[in-house]
């Protein structure tokens, strides 16, 4: 019967492609359907020969074996290069004819057969994805971009075994998914074999090899090594200790919430300079920005959070993505907001003096609001044709907003019940693939609530309400959601209130499931102001009175957070909220506060409001009392980490003469700040700063800070970033045409470094005229650039100007291109909005 069931399924499977699948560039929804259903029992054995001059090409070979359940289709294998790169294939054991065609090297069912396949492949490796530097290099494949480097089935839901071997330049260290099994020297080569991987997607698969140092520690019965390239030993010796414990931390915790055993067969992780991301969860070896991980002397309480979160997130995604994998890139969302999620719960043991509610709302709500409110808003779960384009899916939306809308799913199936559902969908799907309606469906059975139509408004759609309060009618006042799109939609959600003056801390809680209901509180200019979102849970543009801010020490930290962060929102709209008042109010509140969670959100906002919301006469007239003021509170820190959030601000915005000679004595070591020591990043970071403010001095501030440095890949960057700092505006003009080639674009964060300098906000005038070109790049950008690469150019470039000829670039472009890309306009309208909205205020104040 067996048998039967077998035959009838393979003959339906066939019966379901019998047209010849078209091969298309990238990998399509449809290419990965068949070969999901069709292929099984992936291995890859691979093997690179890395030389040491970086400009020469990596060599390479594998060995694919894979089983076959169908032969009404020729099998496409994933190659984003030149077929030039393709030197010799042989199919089952016999040499074939190389086909490639749109990214595909095409097998022809007439090599193939039934059952067990091996193909043999010799290859030049492409380079777009191995990140290639003169004595290192690292691999990052997420989401599609494995076929950039080799051939291979490159889909999340054909999980494969890898099997690699490493040449690299003698005295190199290699770090792998798996463990080493063998390293020999082979005269100026040496020879890295690793251990068979566990079943992983090709997104995960990853090596790192280079000039690192290595430091292996055990920790609660873990060994753990740690890869490095940090020249400071006083910088190593003062955070190696707290890294490898909250590594061993957040596994312990994961293994004992998710009931699973940490899944993969070792755990280490690199520190890489200049890192495209925060950090990248790769099966066993895990990639880190370095500075995330070692910080700098006087840490801020948000920056020991923030790298406790990114562990603890990078450490989730074991089980949350690596173990259980989404089957397709439309729902990667789903192992970023579980990462994210479960960061937040695991962070709270290890940090028990910060206000851990507090720095959620900090950490998700700014920047969900700041996509939610642009024309460009995208749902948590969006359609994805072709996994060329998967990199659109990532974004504020998905690791912001999608953990505060977990919040409210765990609200509503309580967390007990809510944890065995995570529990079973791990058990379920285990080393497999699953979906979102997968989850749902098994959540589902926990709750009373219809979890699907809770879904298709939360996840499914963009956007956010409006909260007002109506007017009395028979039934008394109402709290009312307005869905600003027209559409009707209502967010269920639950949030709580609290009327200044009210004796309850916890204020009321409000259960918002339908367009309007009863609201519990007074109405009227003369009751008491009302803290709408109380307790940080409720989303959505919530109303907001600027008085608040005289009550400030009668609020709680965590209704400070949330007032500040509605207010601005209100701001933004634009309401009854002036930005010159806002920001004399937040210096007064800068000079009350003691929090540095609520101090670093009071300072960013401070900072922005000056540069992007104020007329140049409203700036003249607010700069010089935020500079004082902020210099204040830096000689009268008590704490390093306190006198770091206040010496940033200071510095970013300081340009008033006796502010920049402060700048050049700090700078040149003439003056020292009694609670901070100022380490090599933070002189490269007044250097630039200075170079900006004196223009005149720029390429002889750079030269002698250079001629500081001592780490070789902050001199590297400093180099590539100098043009940036000109004071000749035709080397500026030069540099930023020069980011037109892609070699110029390698890596990215340094592009990012410098498009800041070009449009810092003292310069948007001249740099005004890049933006066009900037638009006209980015599909290209989006084509050969990782992940989050699009969105931070457009926001490097965009955020700091308000001018209608920026606004007008925006509008022009889009007019110009009405088929243009349908999530990259997206991106667009997300990185347009704030300049936007900017541009409409300051119309406003001028008039």
């Amino acid at each position: 019967m067996r048998r039967i069931l077998t035959f009838i399924l393979l003959m339906l499977s066939s019966s379901a492609w019998s047209k010849e699948l078209p091969v298309v560039a990238g990998v399509s929804l449809e290419l990965a359907q068949y070969r999901a259903a069709n292929i099984s029992n992936v291995n890859y054995r691979l093997a690179l020969d890395v030389p040491a001059d970086v400009s020469a090409d990596i060599t390479g070979n594998v060995q694919i074996t894979f089983d076959l359940a169908s032969m009404a289709q020729p099998v496409q294998l994933d190659f984003r290069e030149e077929q030039e790169k393709l030197r010799d294939l042989h199919c089952n054991g016999r040499e074939i004819k190389i086909d490639f065609r749109n990214e595909h090297l095409v097998l022809p069912v007439s090599a193939l057969k039934m059952g067990a396949n091996t193909v043999q492949i010799g290859f030049v490796a492409g380079s777009a994805s191995l990140n290639r530097n003169p004595d290192y290099l690292y691999t990052l494949f997420v989401p599609d971009r494995a076929r950039t480097a080799f051939p291979l089935f490159d889909q999340p839901d054909l999980k494969a075994r890898y099997d690699l071997t490493l040449d690299v330049p003698a005295g190199w260290v290699a770090l792998g998914n798996a463990p080493v099994t063998a390293v020999t020297e082979q005269g100026d080569k040496s020879r890295y074999e690793f251990a068979t991987s566990n079943p992983i997607s090709s997104y995960l698969f990853a090596f790192a090899a280079g000039e690192f140092e290595a430091i292996t520690r055990t920790v609660d019965g873990r060994t753990m090594t740690m890869l490095h390239r940090e020249t400071d030993p006083d910088k190593i010796a003062r955070n190696v200790e707290a890294i490898f414990e909250q590594h061993a931390s957040s596994l312990a915790w994961l293994e004992r919430y998710t009931d699973i055993d940490y899944p993969f067969q070792k755990l280490d992780f690199a520190l890489v300079p200049s890192f495209q991301y925060g950090g990248m969860e790769h099966v066993g070896a895990i990639l880190y920005r370095a500075d995330n991980l070692l910080l700098e002397e006087n840490p801020t309480d948000a920056e020991l959070l923030n790298r406790g979160s990114l562990i603890a997130h990078e450490t989730a995604h074991m089980w949350f993505g690596n173990l259980v994998t989404m089957a397709w890139f439309n729902d990667v969302w789903t192992k970023e907001v579980f990462a994210n999620f479960m960061a937040a719960k695991i962070v709270n043991p290890l940090f028990p003096g910060i206000d851990h509610p507090l720095g959620f709302l900090i950490a998700h709500y700014p920047g969900a609001y700041a996509v939610d409110r642009t024309a460009g808003a995208n749902a948590i779960r969006q359609h994805l044709p072709n996994l060329a384009e998967a990199g659109q899916m990532y974004g504020n939306i998905i690791y912001d907003k999608a953990p505060i809308m977990m919040r409210q799913l765990e609200l509503i199936i309580g967390e007990a019940g809510f944890r065995e559902g995570l529990q079973e969908y791990l058990r379920t799907y285990a080393h497999s693939n699953a979906t979102w309606p997968g989850l749902v469906s098994i959540l589902d059975r926990k709750t009373p609530v219809d979890l699907k139509t809770w879904s298709e408004v939360w996840v499914n759609t963009a956007g956010r309400p409006r909260f007002d309060v109506a007017t009395a009618g028979d039934d008394g006042p109402l709290l009312e959601q307005q869905d600003l799109s027209g559409l009707g939609r209502v967010w269920p959600q639950r949030f709580a209130v609290r009327e200044l003056g009210d004796q309850s801390p916890a204020g009321q809680t409000l259960e918002s499931v339908t367009a309007s209901i009863p609201w519990p509180l007074k109405v009227g200019n003369d009751t008491p102001p009302v803290i709408f979102n109380s307790d940080g849970m409720g989303y959505g543009l919530f109303p907001a009175r600027f008085e608040i801010l005289t009550k400030w020490t009668d609020l709680s930290d965590l209704e400070k957070g949330s007032v500040l962060i509605d207010l601005r929102e209100n701001m933004l709209e634009p309401g009854n909220i002036q930005p010159a008042e806002y920001l004399q109010a937040l210096i007064g509140i800068l000079e009350l506060e003691e929090s540095q969670l609520l101090l670093g959100l009071a300072l960013n906002q401070a900072v922005d409001t000056l540069q992007t919301l104020l007329s140049p006469r409203q700036q003249a007239t607010h700069r010089v009392p935020l500079e004082h003021a902020l210099w204040r509170a830096i000689e009268g820190a008590s704490d390093g980490g306190t006198a770091r959030l206040f010496f940033e601000a200071w510095s970013s915005i300081a340009s008033s003469p006796d502010q920049i000679d402060s700048l050049n004595k700090l700078w040149a070591g003439e003056i020292t700040l009694e609670a901070l020591q100022l380490s090599e990043k933070d002189t490269t970071r007044l250097a630039e700063i200075l170079a900006i403010r004196q223009p005149l001095l720029a390429k002889k501030i750079i030269a002698a800070q250079r001629a500081r440095i001592e780490n070789p890949d902050s001199r590297r960057r400093l180099d590539f970033v100098a043009p940036s700092l000109a004071e000749d505006v035709a080397i500026r003009d030069a540099f930023f045409d020069s980011l037109a080639l892609e070699a110029n674009r390698l890596t990215e964060s340094w592009v990012l470094d410098g498009l800041s300098n070009l449009h810092h906000p003292s310069r948007t005038g001249d740099s005004q005229k890049y933006l066009g070109q900037t638009l006209e790049l980015l599909q290209e950008i989006q084509v050969t650039g990782d992940i989050f690469f699009p969105t931070n150019w457009l926001t490097s470039s965009f955020s700091n100007h308000n001018s209608d000829q920026a606004v007008a670039t925006v509008r022009d472009f889009l007019n110009e291109n009405p088929d243009y890309n349908k999530q990259l306009r997206m991106k667009i309208l997300q990185a347009a909005d704030k300049p936007t909205r900017a541009n409409r205020i300051l119309s406003k104040s001028i008039k």
